[in-house]
C-alpha cells in the first residue's frame, strides 16, 4: 500500500513538473513570440522575422519534449528505460532543429532570397535549390539520429554513394540536361520571347524548363532541344543586337572612269552619314577589288533598328538611292563577261577556201 501511494505521488509530482511546461507550450509561446515578432518587426533586416516565423513551431513543441523529459527522468524508472528516454529526447532535439532550418529553406524564405540577391540567379533556380537543400538537412538529420542510436552510419552511405553512382550511370543524360538547364538559366544567353540562333534551331524561344528548352520556329513548327546540347553550342541572340549590319559589293564596269567611281563613292558615302536610321559609325563605301569582270566597291553600314521589318525597309531605301545615283552619274553595274581576242585575224580568202 505504502508502494502505490509512493508511486501516486510521484507520478502526481512527474505531472506537476510536465504541466508548466504544457502551459508554456500553449500561451506563454504564443504571447512571447508575438512579442518578439513586434519588436522584430521594427528592424530593417528580415532575418529576425524570418527566424521567428520558422521557429515558432518547433519551439512550443521544445518545451512540450523537455517537460515530458523531466518528468519521466524524475520517475524511478530503470536504468535501460532512462537511457532510452535520453535517446528519444536528443533525437527530438536534432528533429526540432532540423524543422526550423527546414522551414527556413523554403521557397519564399529568407535564405532563398538572400541567395537570389547575392548569387544573382534566376526564379526558377530558387525552387531546386531550395529542395536540394532540404534534402540536406533531411538526410544530415537522419545520420544524427542513426548516430545517437548507435547504428552504423558508414555501411549506409558508402551504400548511397554505390547507388547514387549507379543511379548517375543510368541517369547520365537526364543529369547532363539537367546541369545544362542551370548552365542556361544562370547564364541568361537568352530569355523567353528572344530571337535565337544555333546549329541545331532558329527560331523564337518559348519555354525554358531543366531539361529542354522549347523554341517557335518561324514557319510555326514546335522544336524542343534538350539544354545539353544547347549548353555545348554557339547560340547567337539576334534580338540582343544593338544594330544591324548591311555589308554588299557594288560591282561596276570596267569602262567606268575614275572620276565616275570617286563621284560614286563619295555621293554613297554622303548619304549613309546623313540618314537619320544609319548608325553613325562603322560607315565604309571605298574601291576594293579589280575582279574578272567587274571594279567592286565595298559598301557596309549598319542599321540603329534591329527589327528584321525595319532594317529591310531602310536596305531597300539606301539601294534605290544608290540605283538614283548610278543612273543620274551614267555609271552601269557589270554582269559576268568574258572578252575573246584573236591575235592573227582570218582573212576572208583563207576563210573561203577553208570553207570549200
Amino acid at each position: 500500500m505504502q508502494n502505490t501511494t509512493a508511486t501516486l505521488r510521484m507520478v502526481l509530482i512527474a505531472l506537476v513538473i510536465f504541466l508548466p511546461f504544457y502551459i508554456l507550450s500553449k500561451w506563454f509561446t504564443q504571447g512571447l513570440f508575438d512579442l518578439i515578432y513586434k519588436i522584430s518587426a521594427r528592424t530593417e533586416s528580415e532575418l529576425d522575422d524570418k527566424l521567428i516565423l520558422a521557429f515558432k513551431k518547433p519551439t512550443r513543441y521544445l518545451f512540450l519534449l523537455v517537460g515530458l523529459y523531466l518528468a519521466l527522468i524524475y520517475l524511478p524508472l530503470s536504468p535501460d528505460i532512462d537511457v532510452f528516454i535520453s535517446k528519444v529526447f536528443r533525437s527530438g532535439i536534432v528533429l526540432l532543429v532540423a524543422w526550423g532550418i527546414y522551414d527556413l529553406a523554403g521557397n519564399n524564405s529568407f535564405l532563398s532570397l538572400e541567395m537570389k540577391e547575392r548569387l544573382n540567379i534566376d526564379d526558377m533556380l530558387v525552387p531546386f535549390f531550395s529542395k536540394t537543400f532540404r534534402f540536406i538537412i533531411i538526410a544530415l538529420a537522419l545520420v544524427l539520429i542513426a548516430n545517437e542510436w548507435h547504428y552504423n552510419v558508414n555501411g549506409f552511405i558508402a551504400g548511397l554513394g554505390l547507388g547514387g553512382l549507379a543511379f548517375a550511370l543510368a541517369a547520365k543524360d537526364a543529369l547532363a540536361n539537367i546541369f545544362g538547364g542551370i548552365v542556361i538559366i544562370m547564364e541568361k544567353p537568352f530569355s523567353i520571347g528572344d530571337w535565337v540562333l544555333s546549329p541545331s534551331v532558329e527560331g523564337i524561344v518559348e519555354d525554358i524548363t531543366f531539361r529542354s528548352t522549347r523554341f517557335r520556329t518561324f514557319d510555326q513548327a514546335l522544336v524542343t532541344v534538350p539544354n545539353s546540347t544547347l549548353a555545348n553550342e554557339a547560340i547567337t541572340n539576334w534580338s540582343r543586337m544593338g544594330k544591324r549590319r548591311v555589308s554588299f559589293y557594288l560591282g561596276l564596269n570596267y569602262a567606268t572612269p575614275v572620276d565616275k567611281i570617286e563621284k560614286i563613292t563619295q555621293r554613297i558615302g554622303a548619304m549613309l552619314k546623313a540618314h537619320p536610321e544609319i548608325h553613325e559609325e562603322n560607315i565604309l563605301v571605298s574601291f576594293e577589288y579589280f575582279q574578272d569582270s567587274k571594279l567592286d566597291i565595298l559598301v557596309q553600314y549598319y542599321t540603329k533598328t534591329t527589327i528584321r521589318g525595319e532594317h529591310l525597309r531602310i536596305k531597300e531605301e539606301i539601294n534605290l538611292q544608290i540605283m538614283k545615283y548610278l543612273q543620274e552619274e551614267g555609271v552601269s553595274l557589270a554582269f559576268p563577261s568574258r572578252s575573246v581576242y584573236i591575235e592573227s585575224p582570218i582573212s576572208k580568202a583563207e576563210g573561203a577556201g577553208n570553207l570549200s
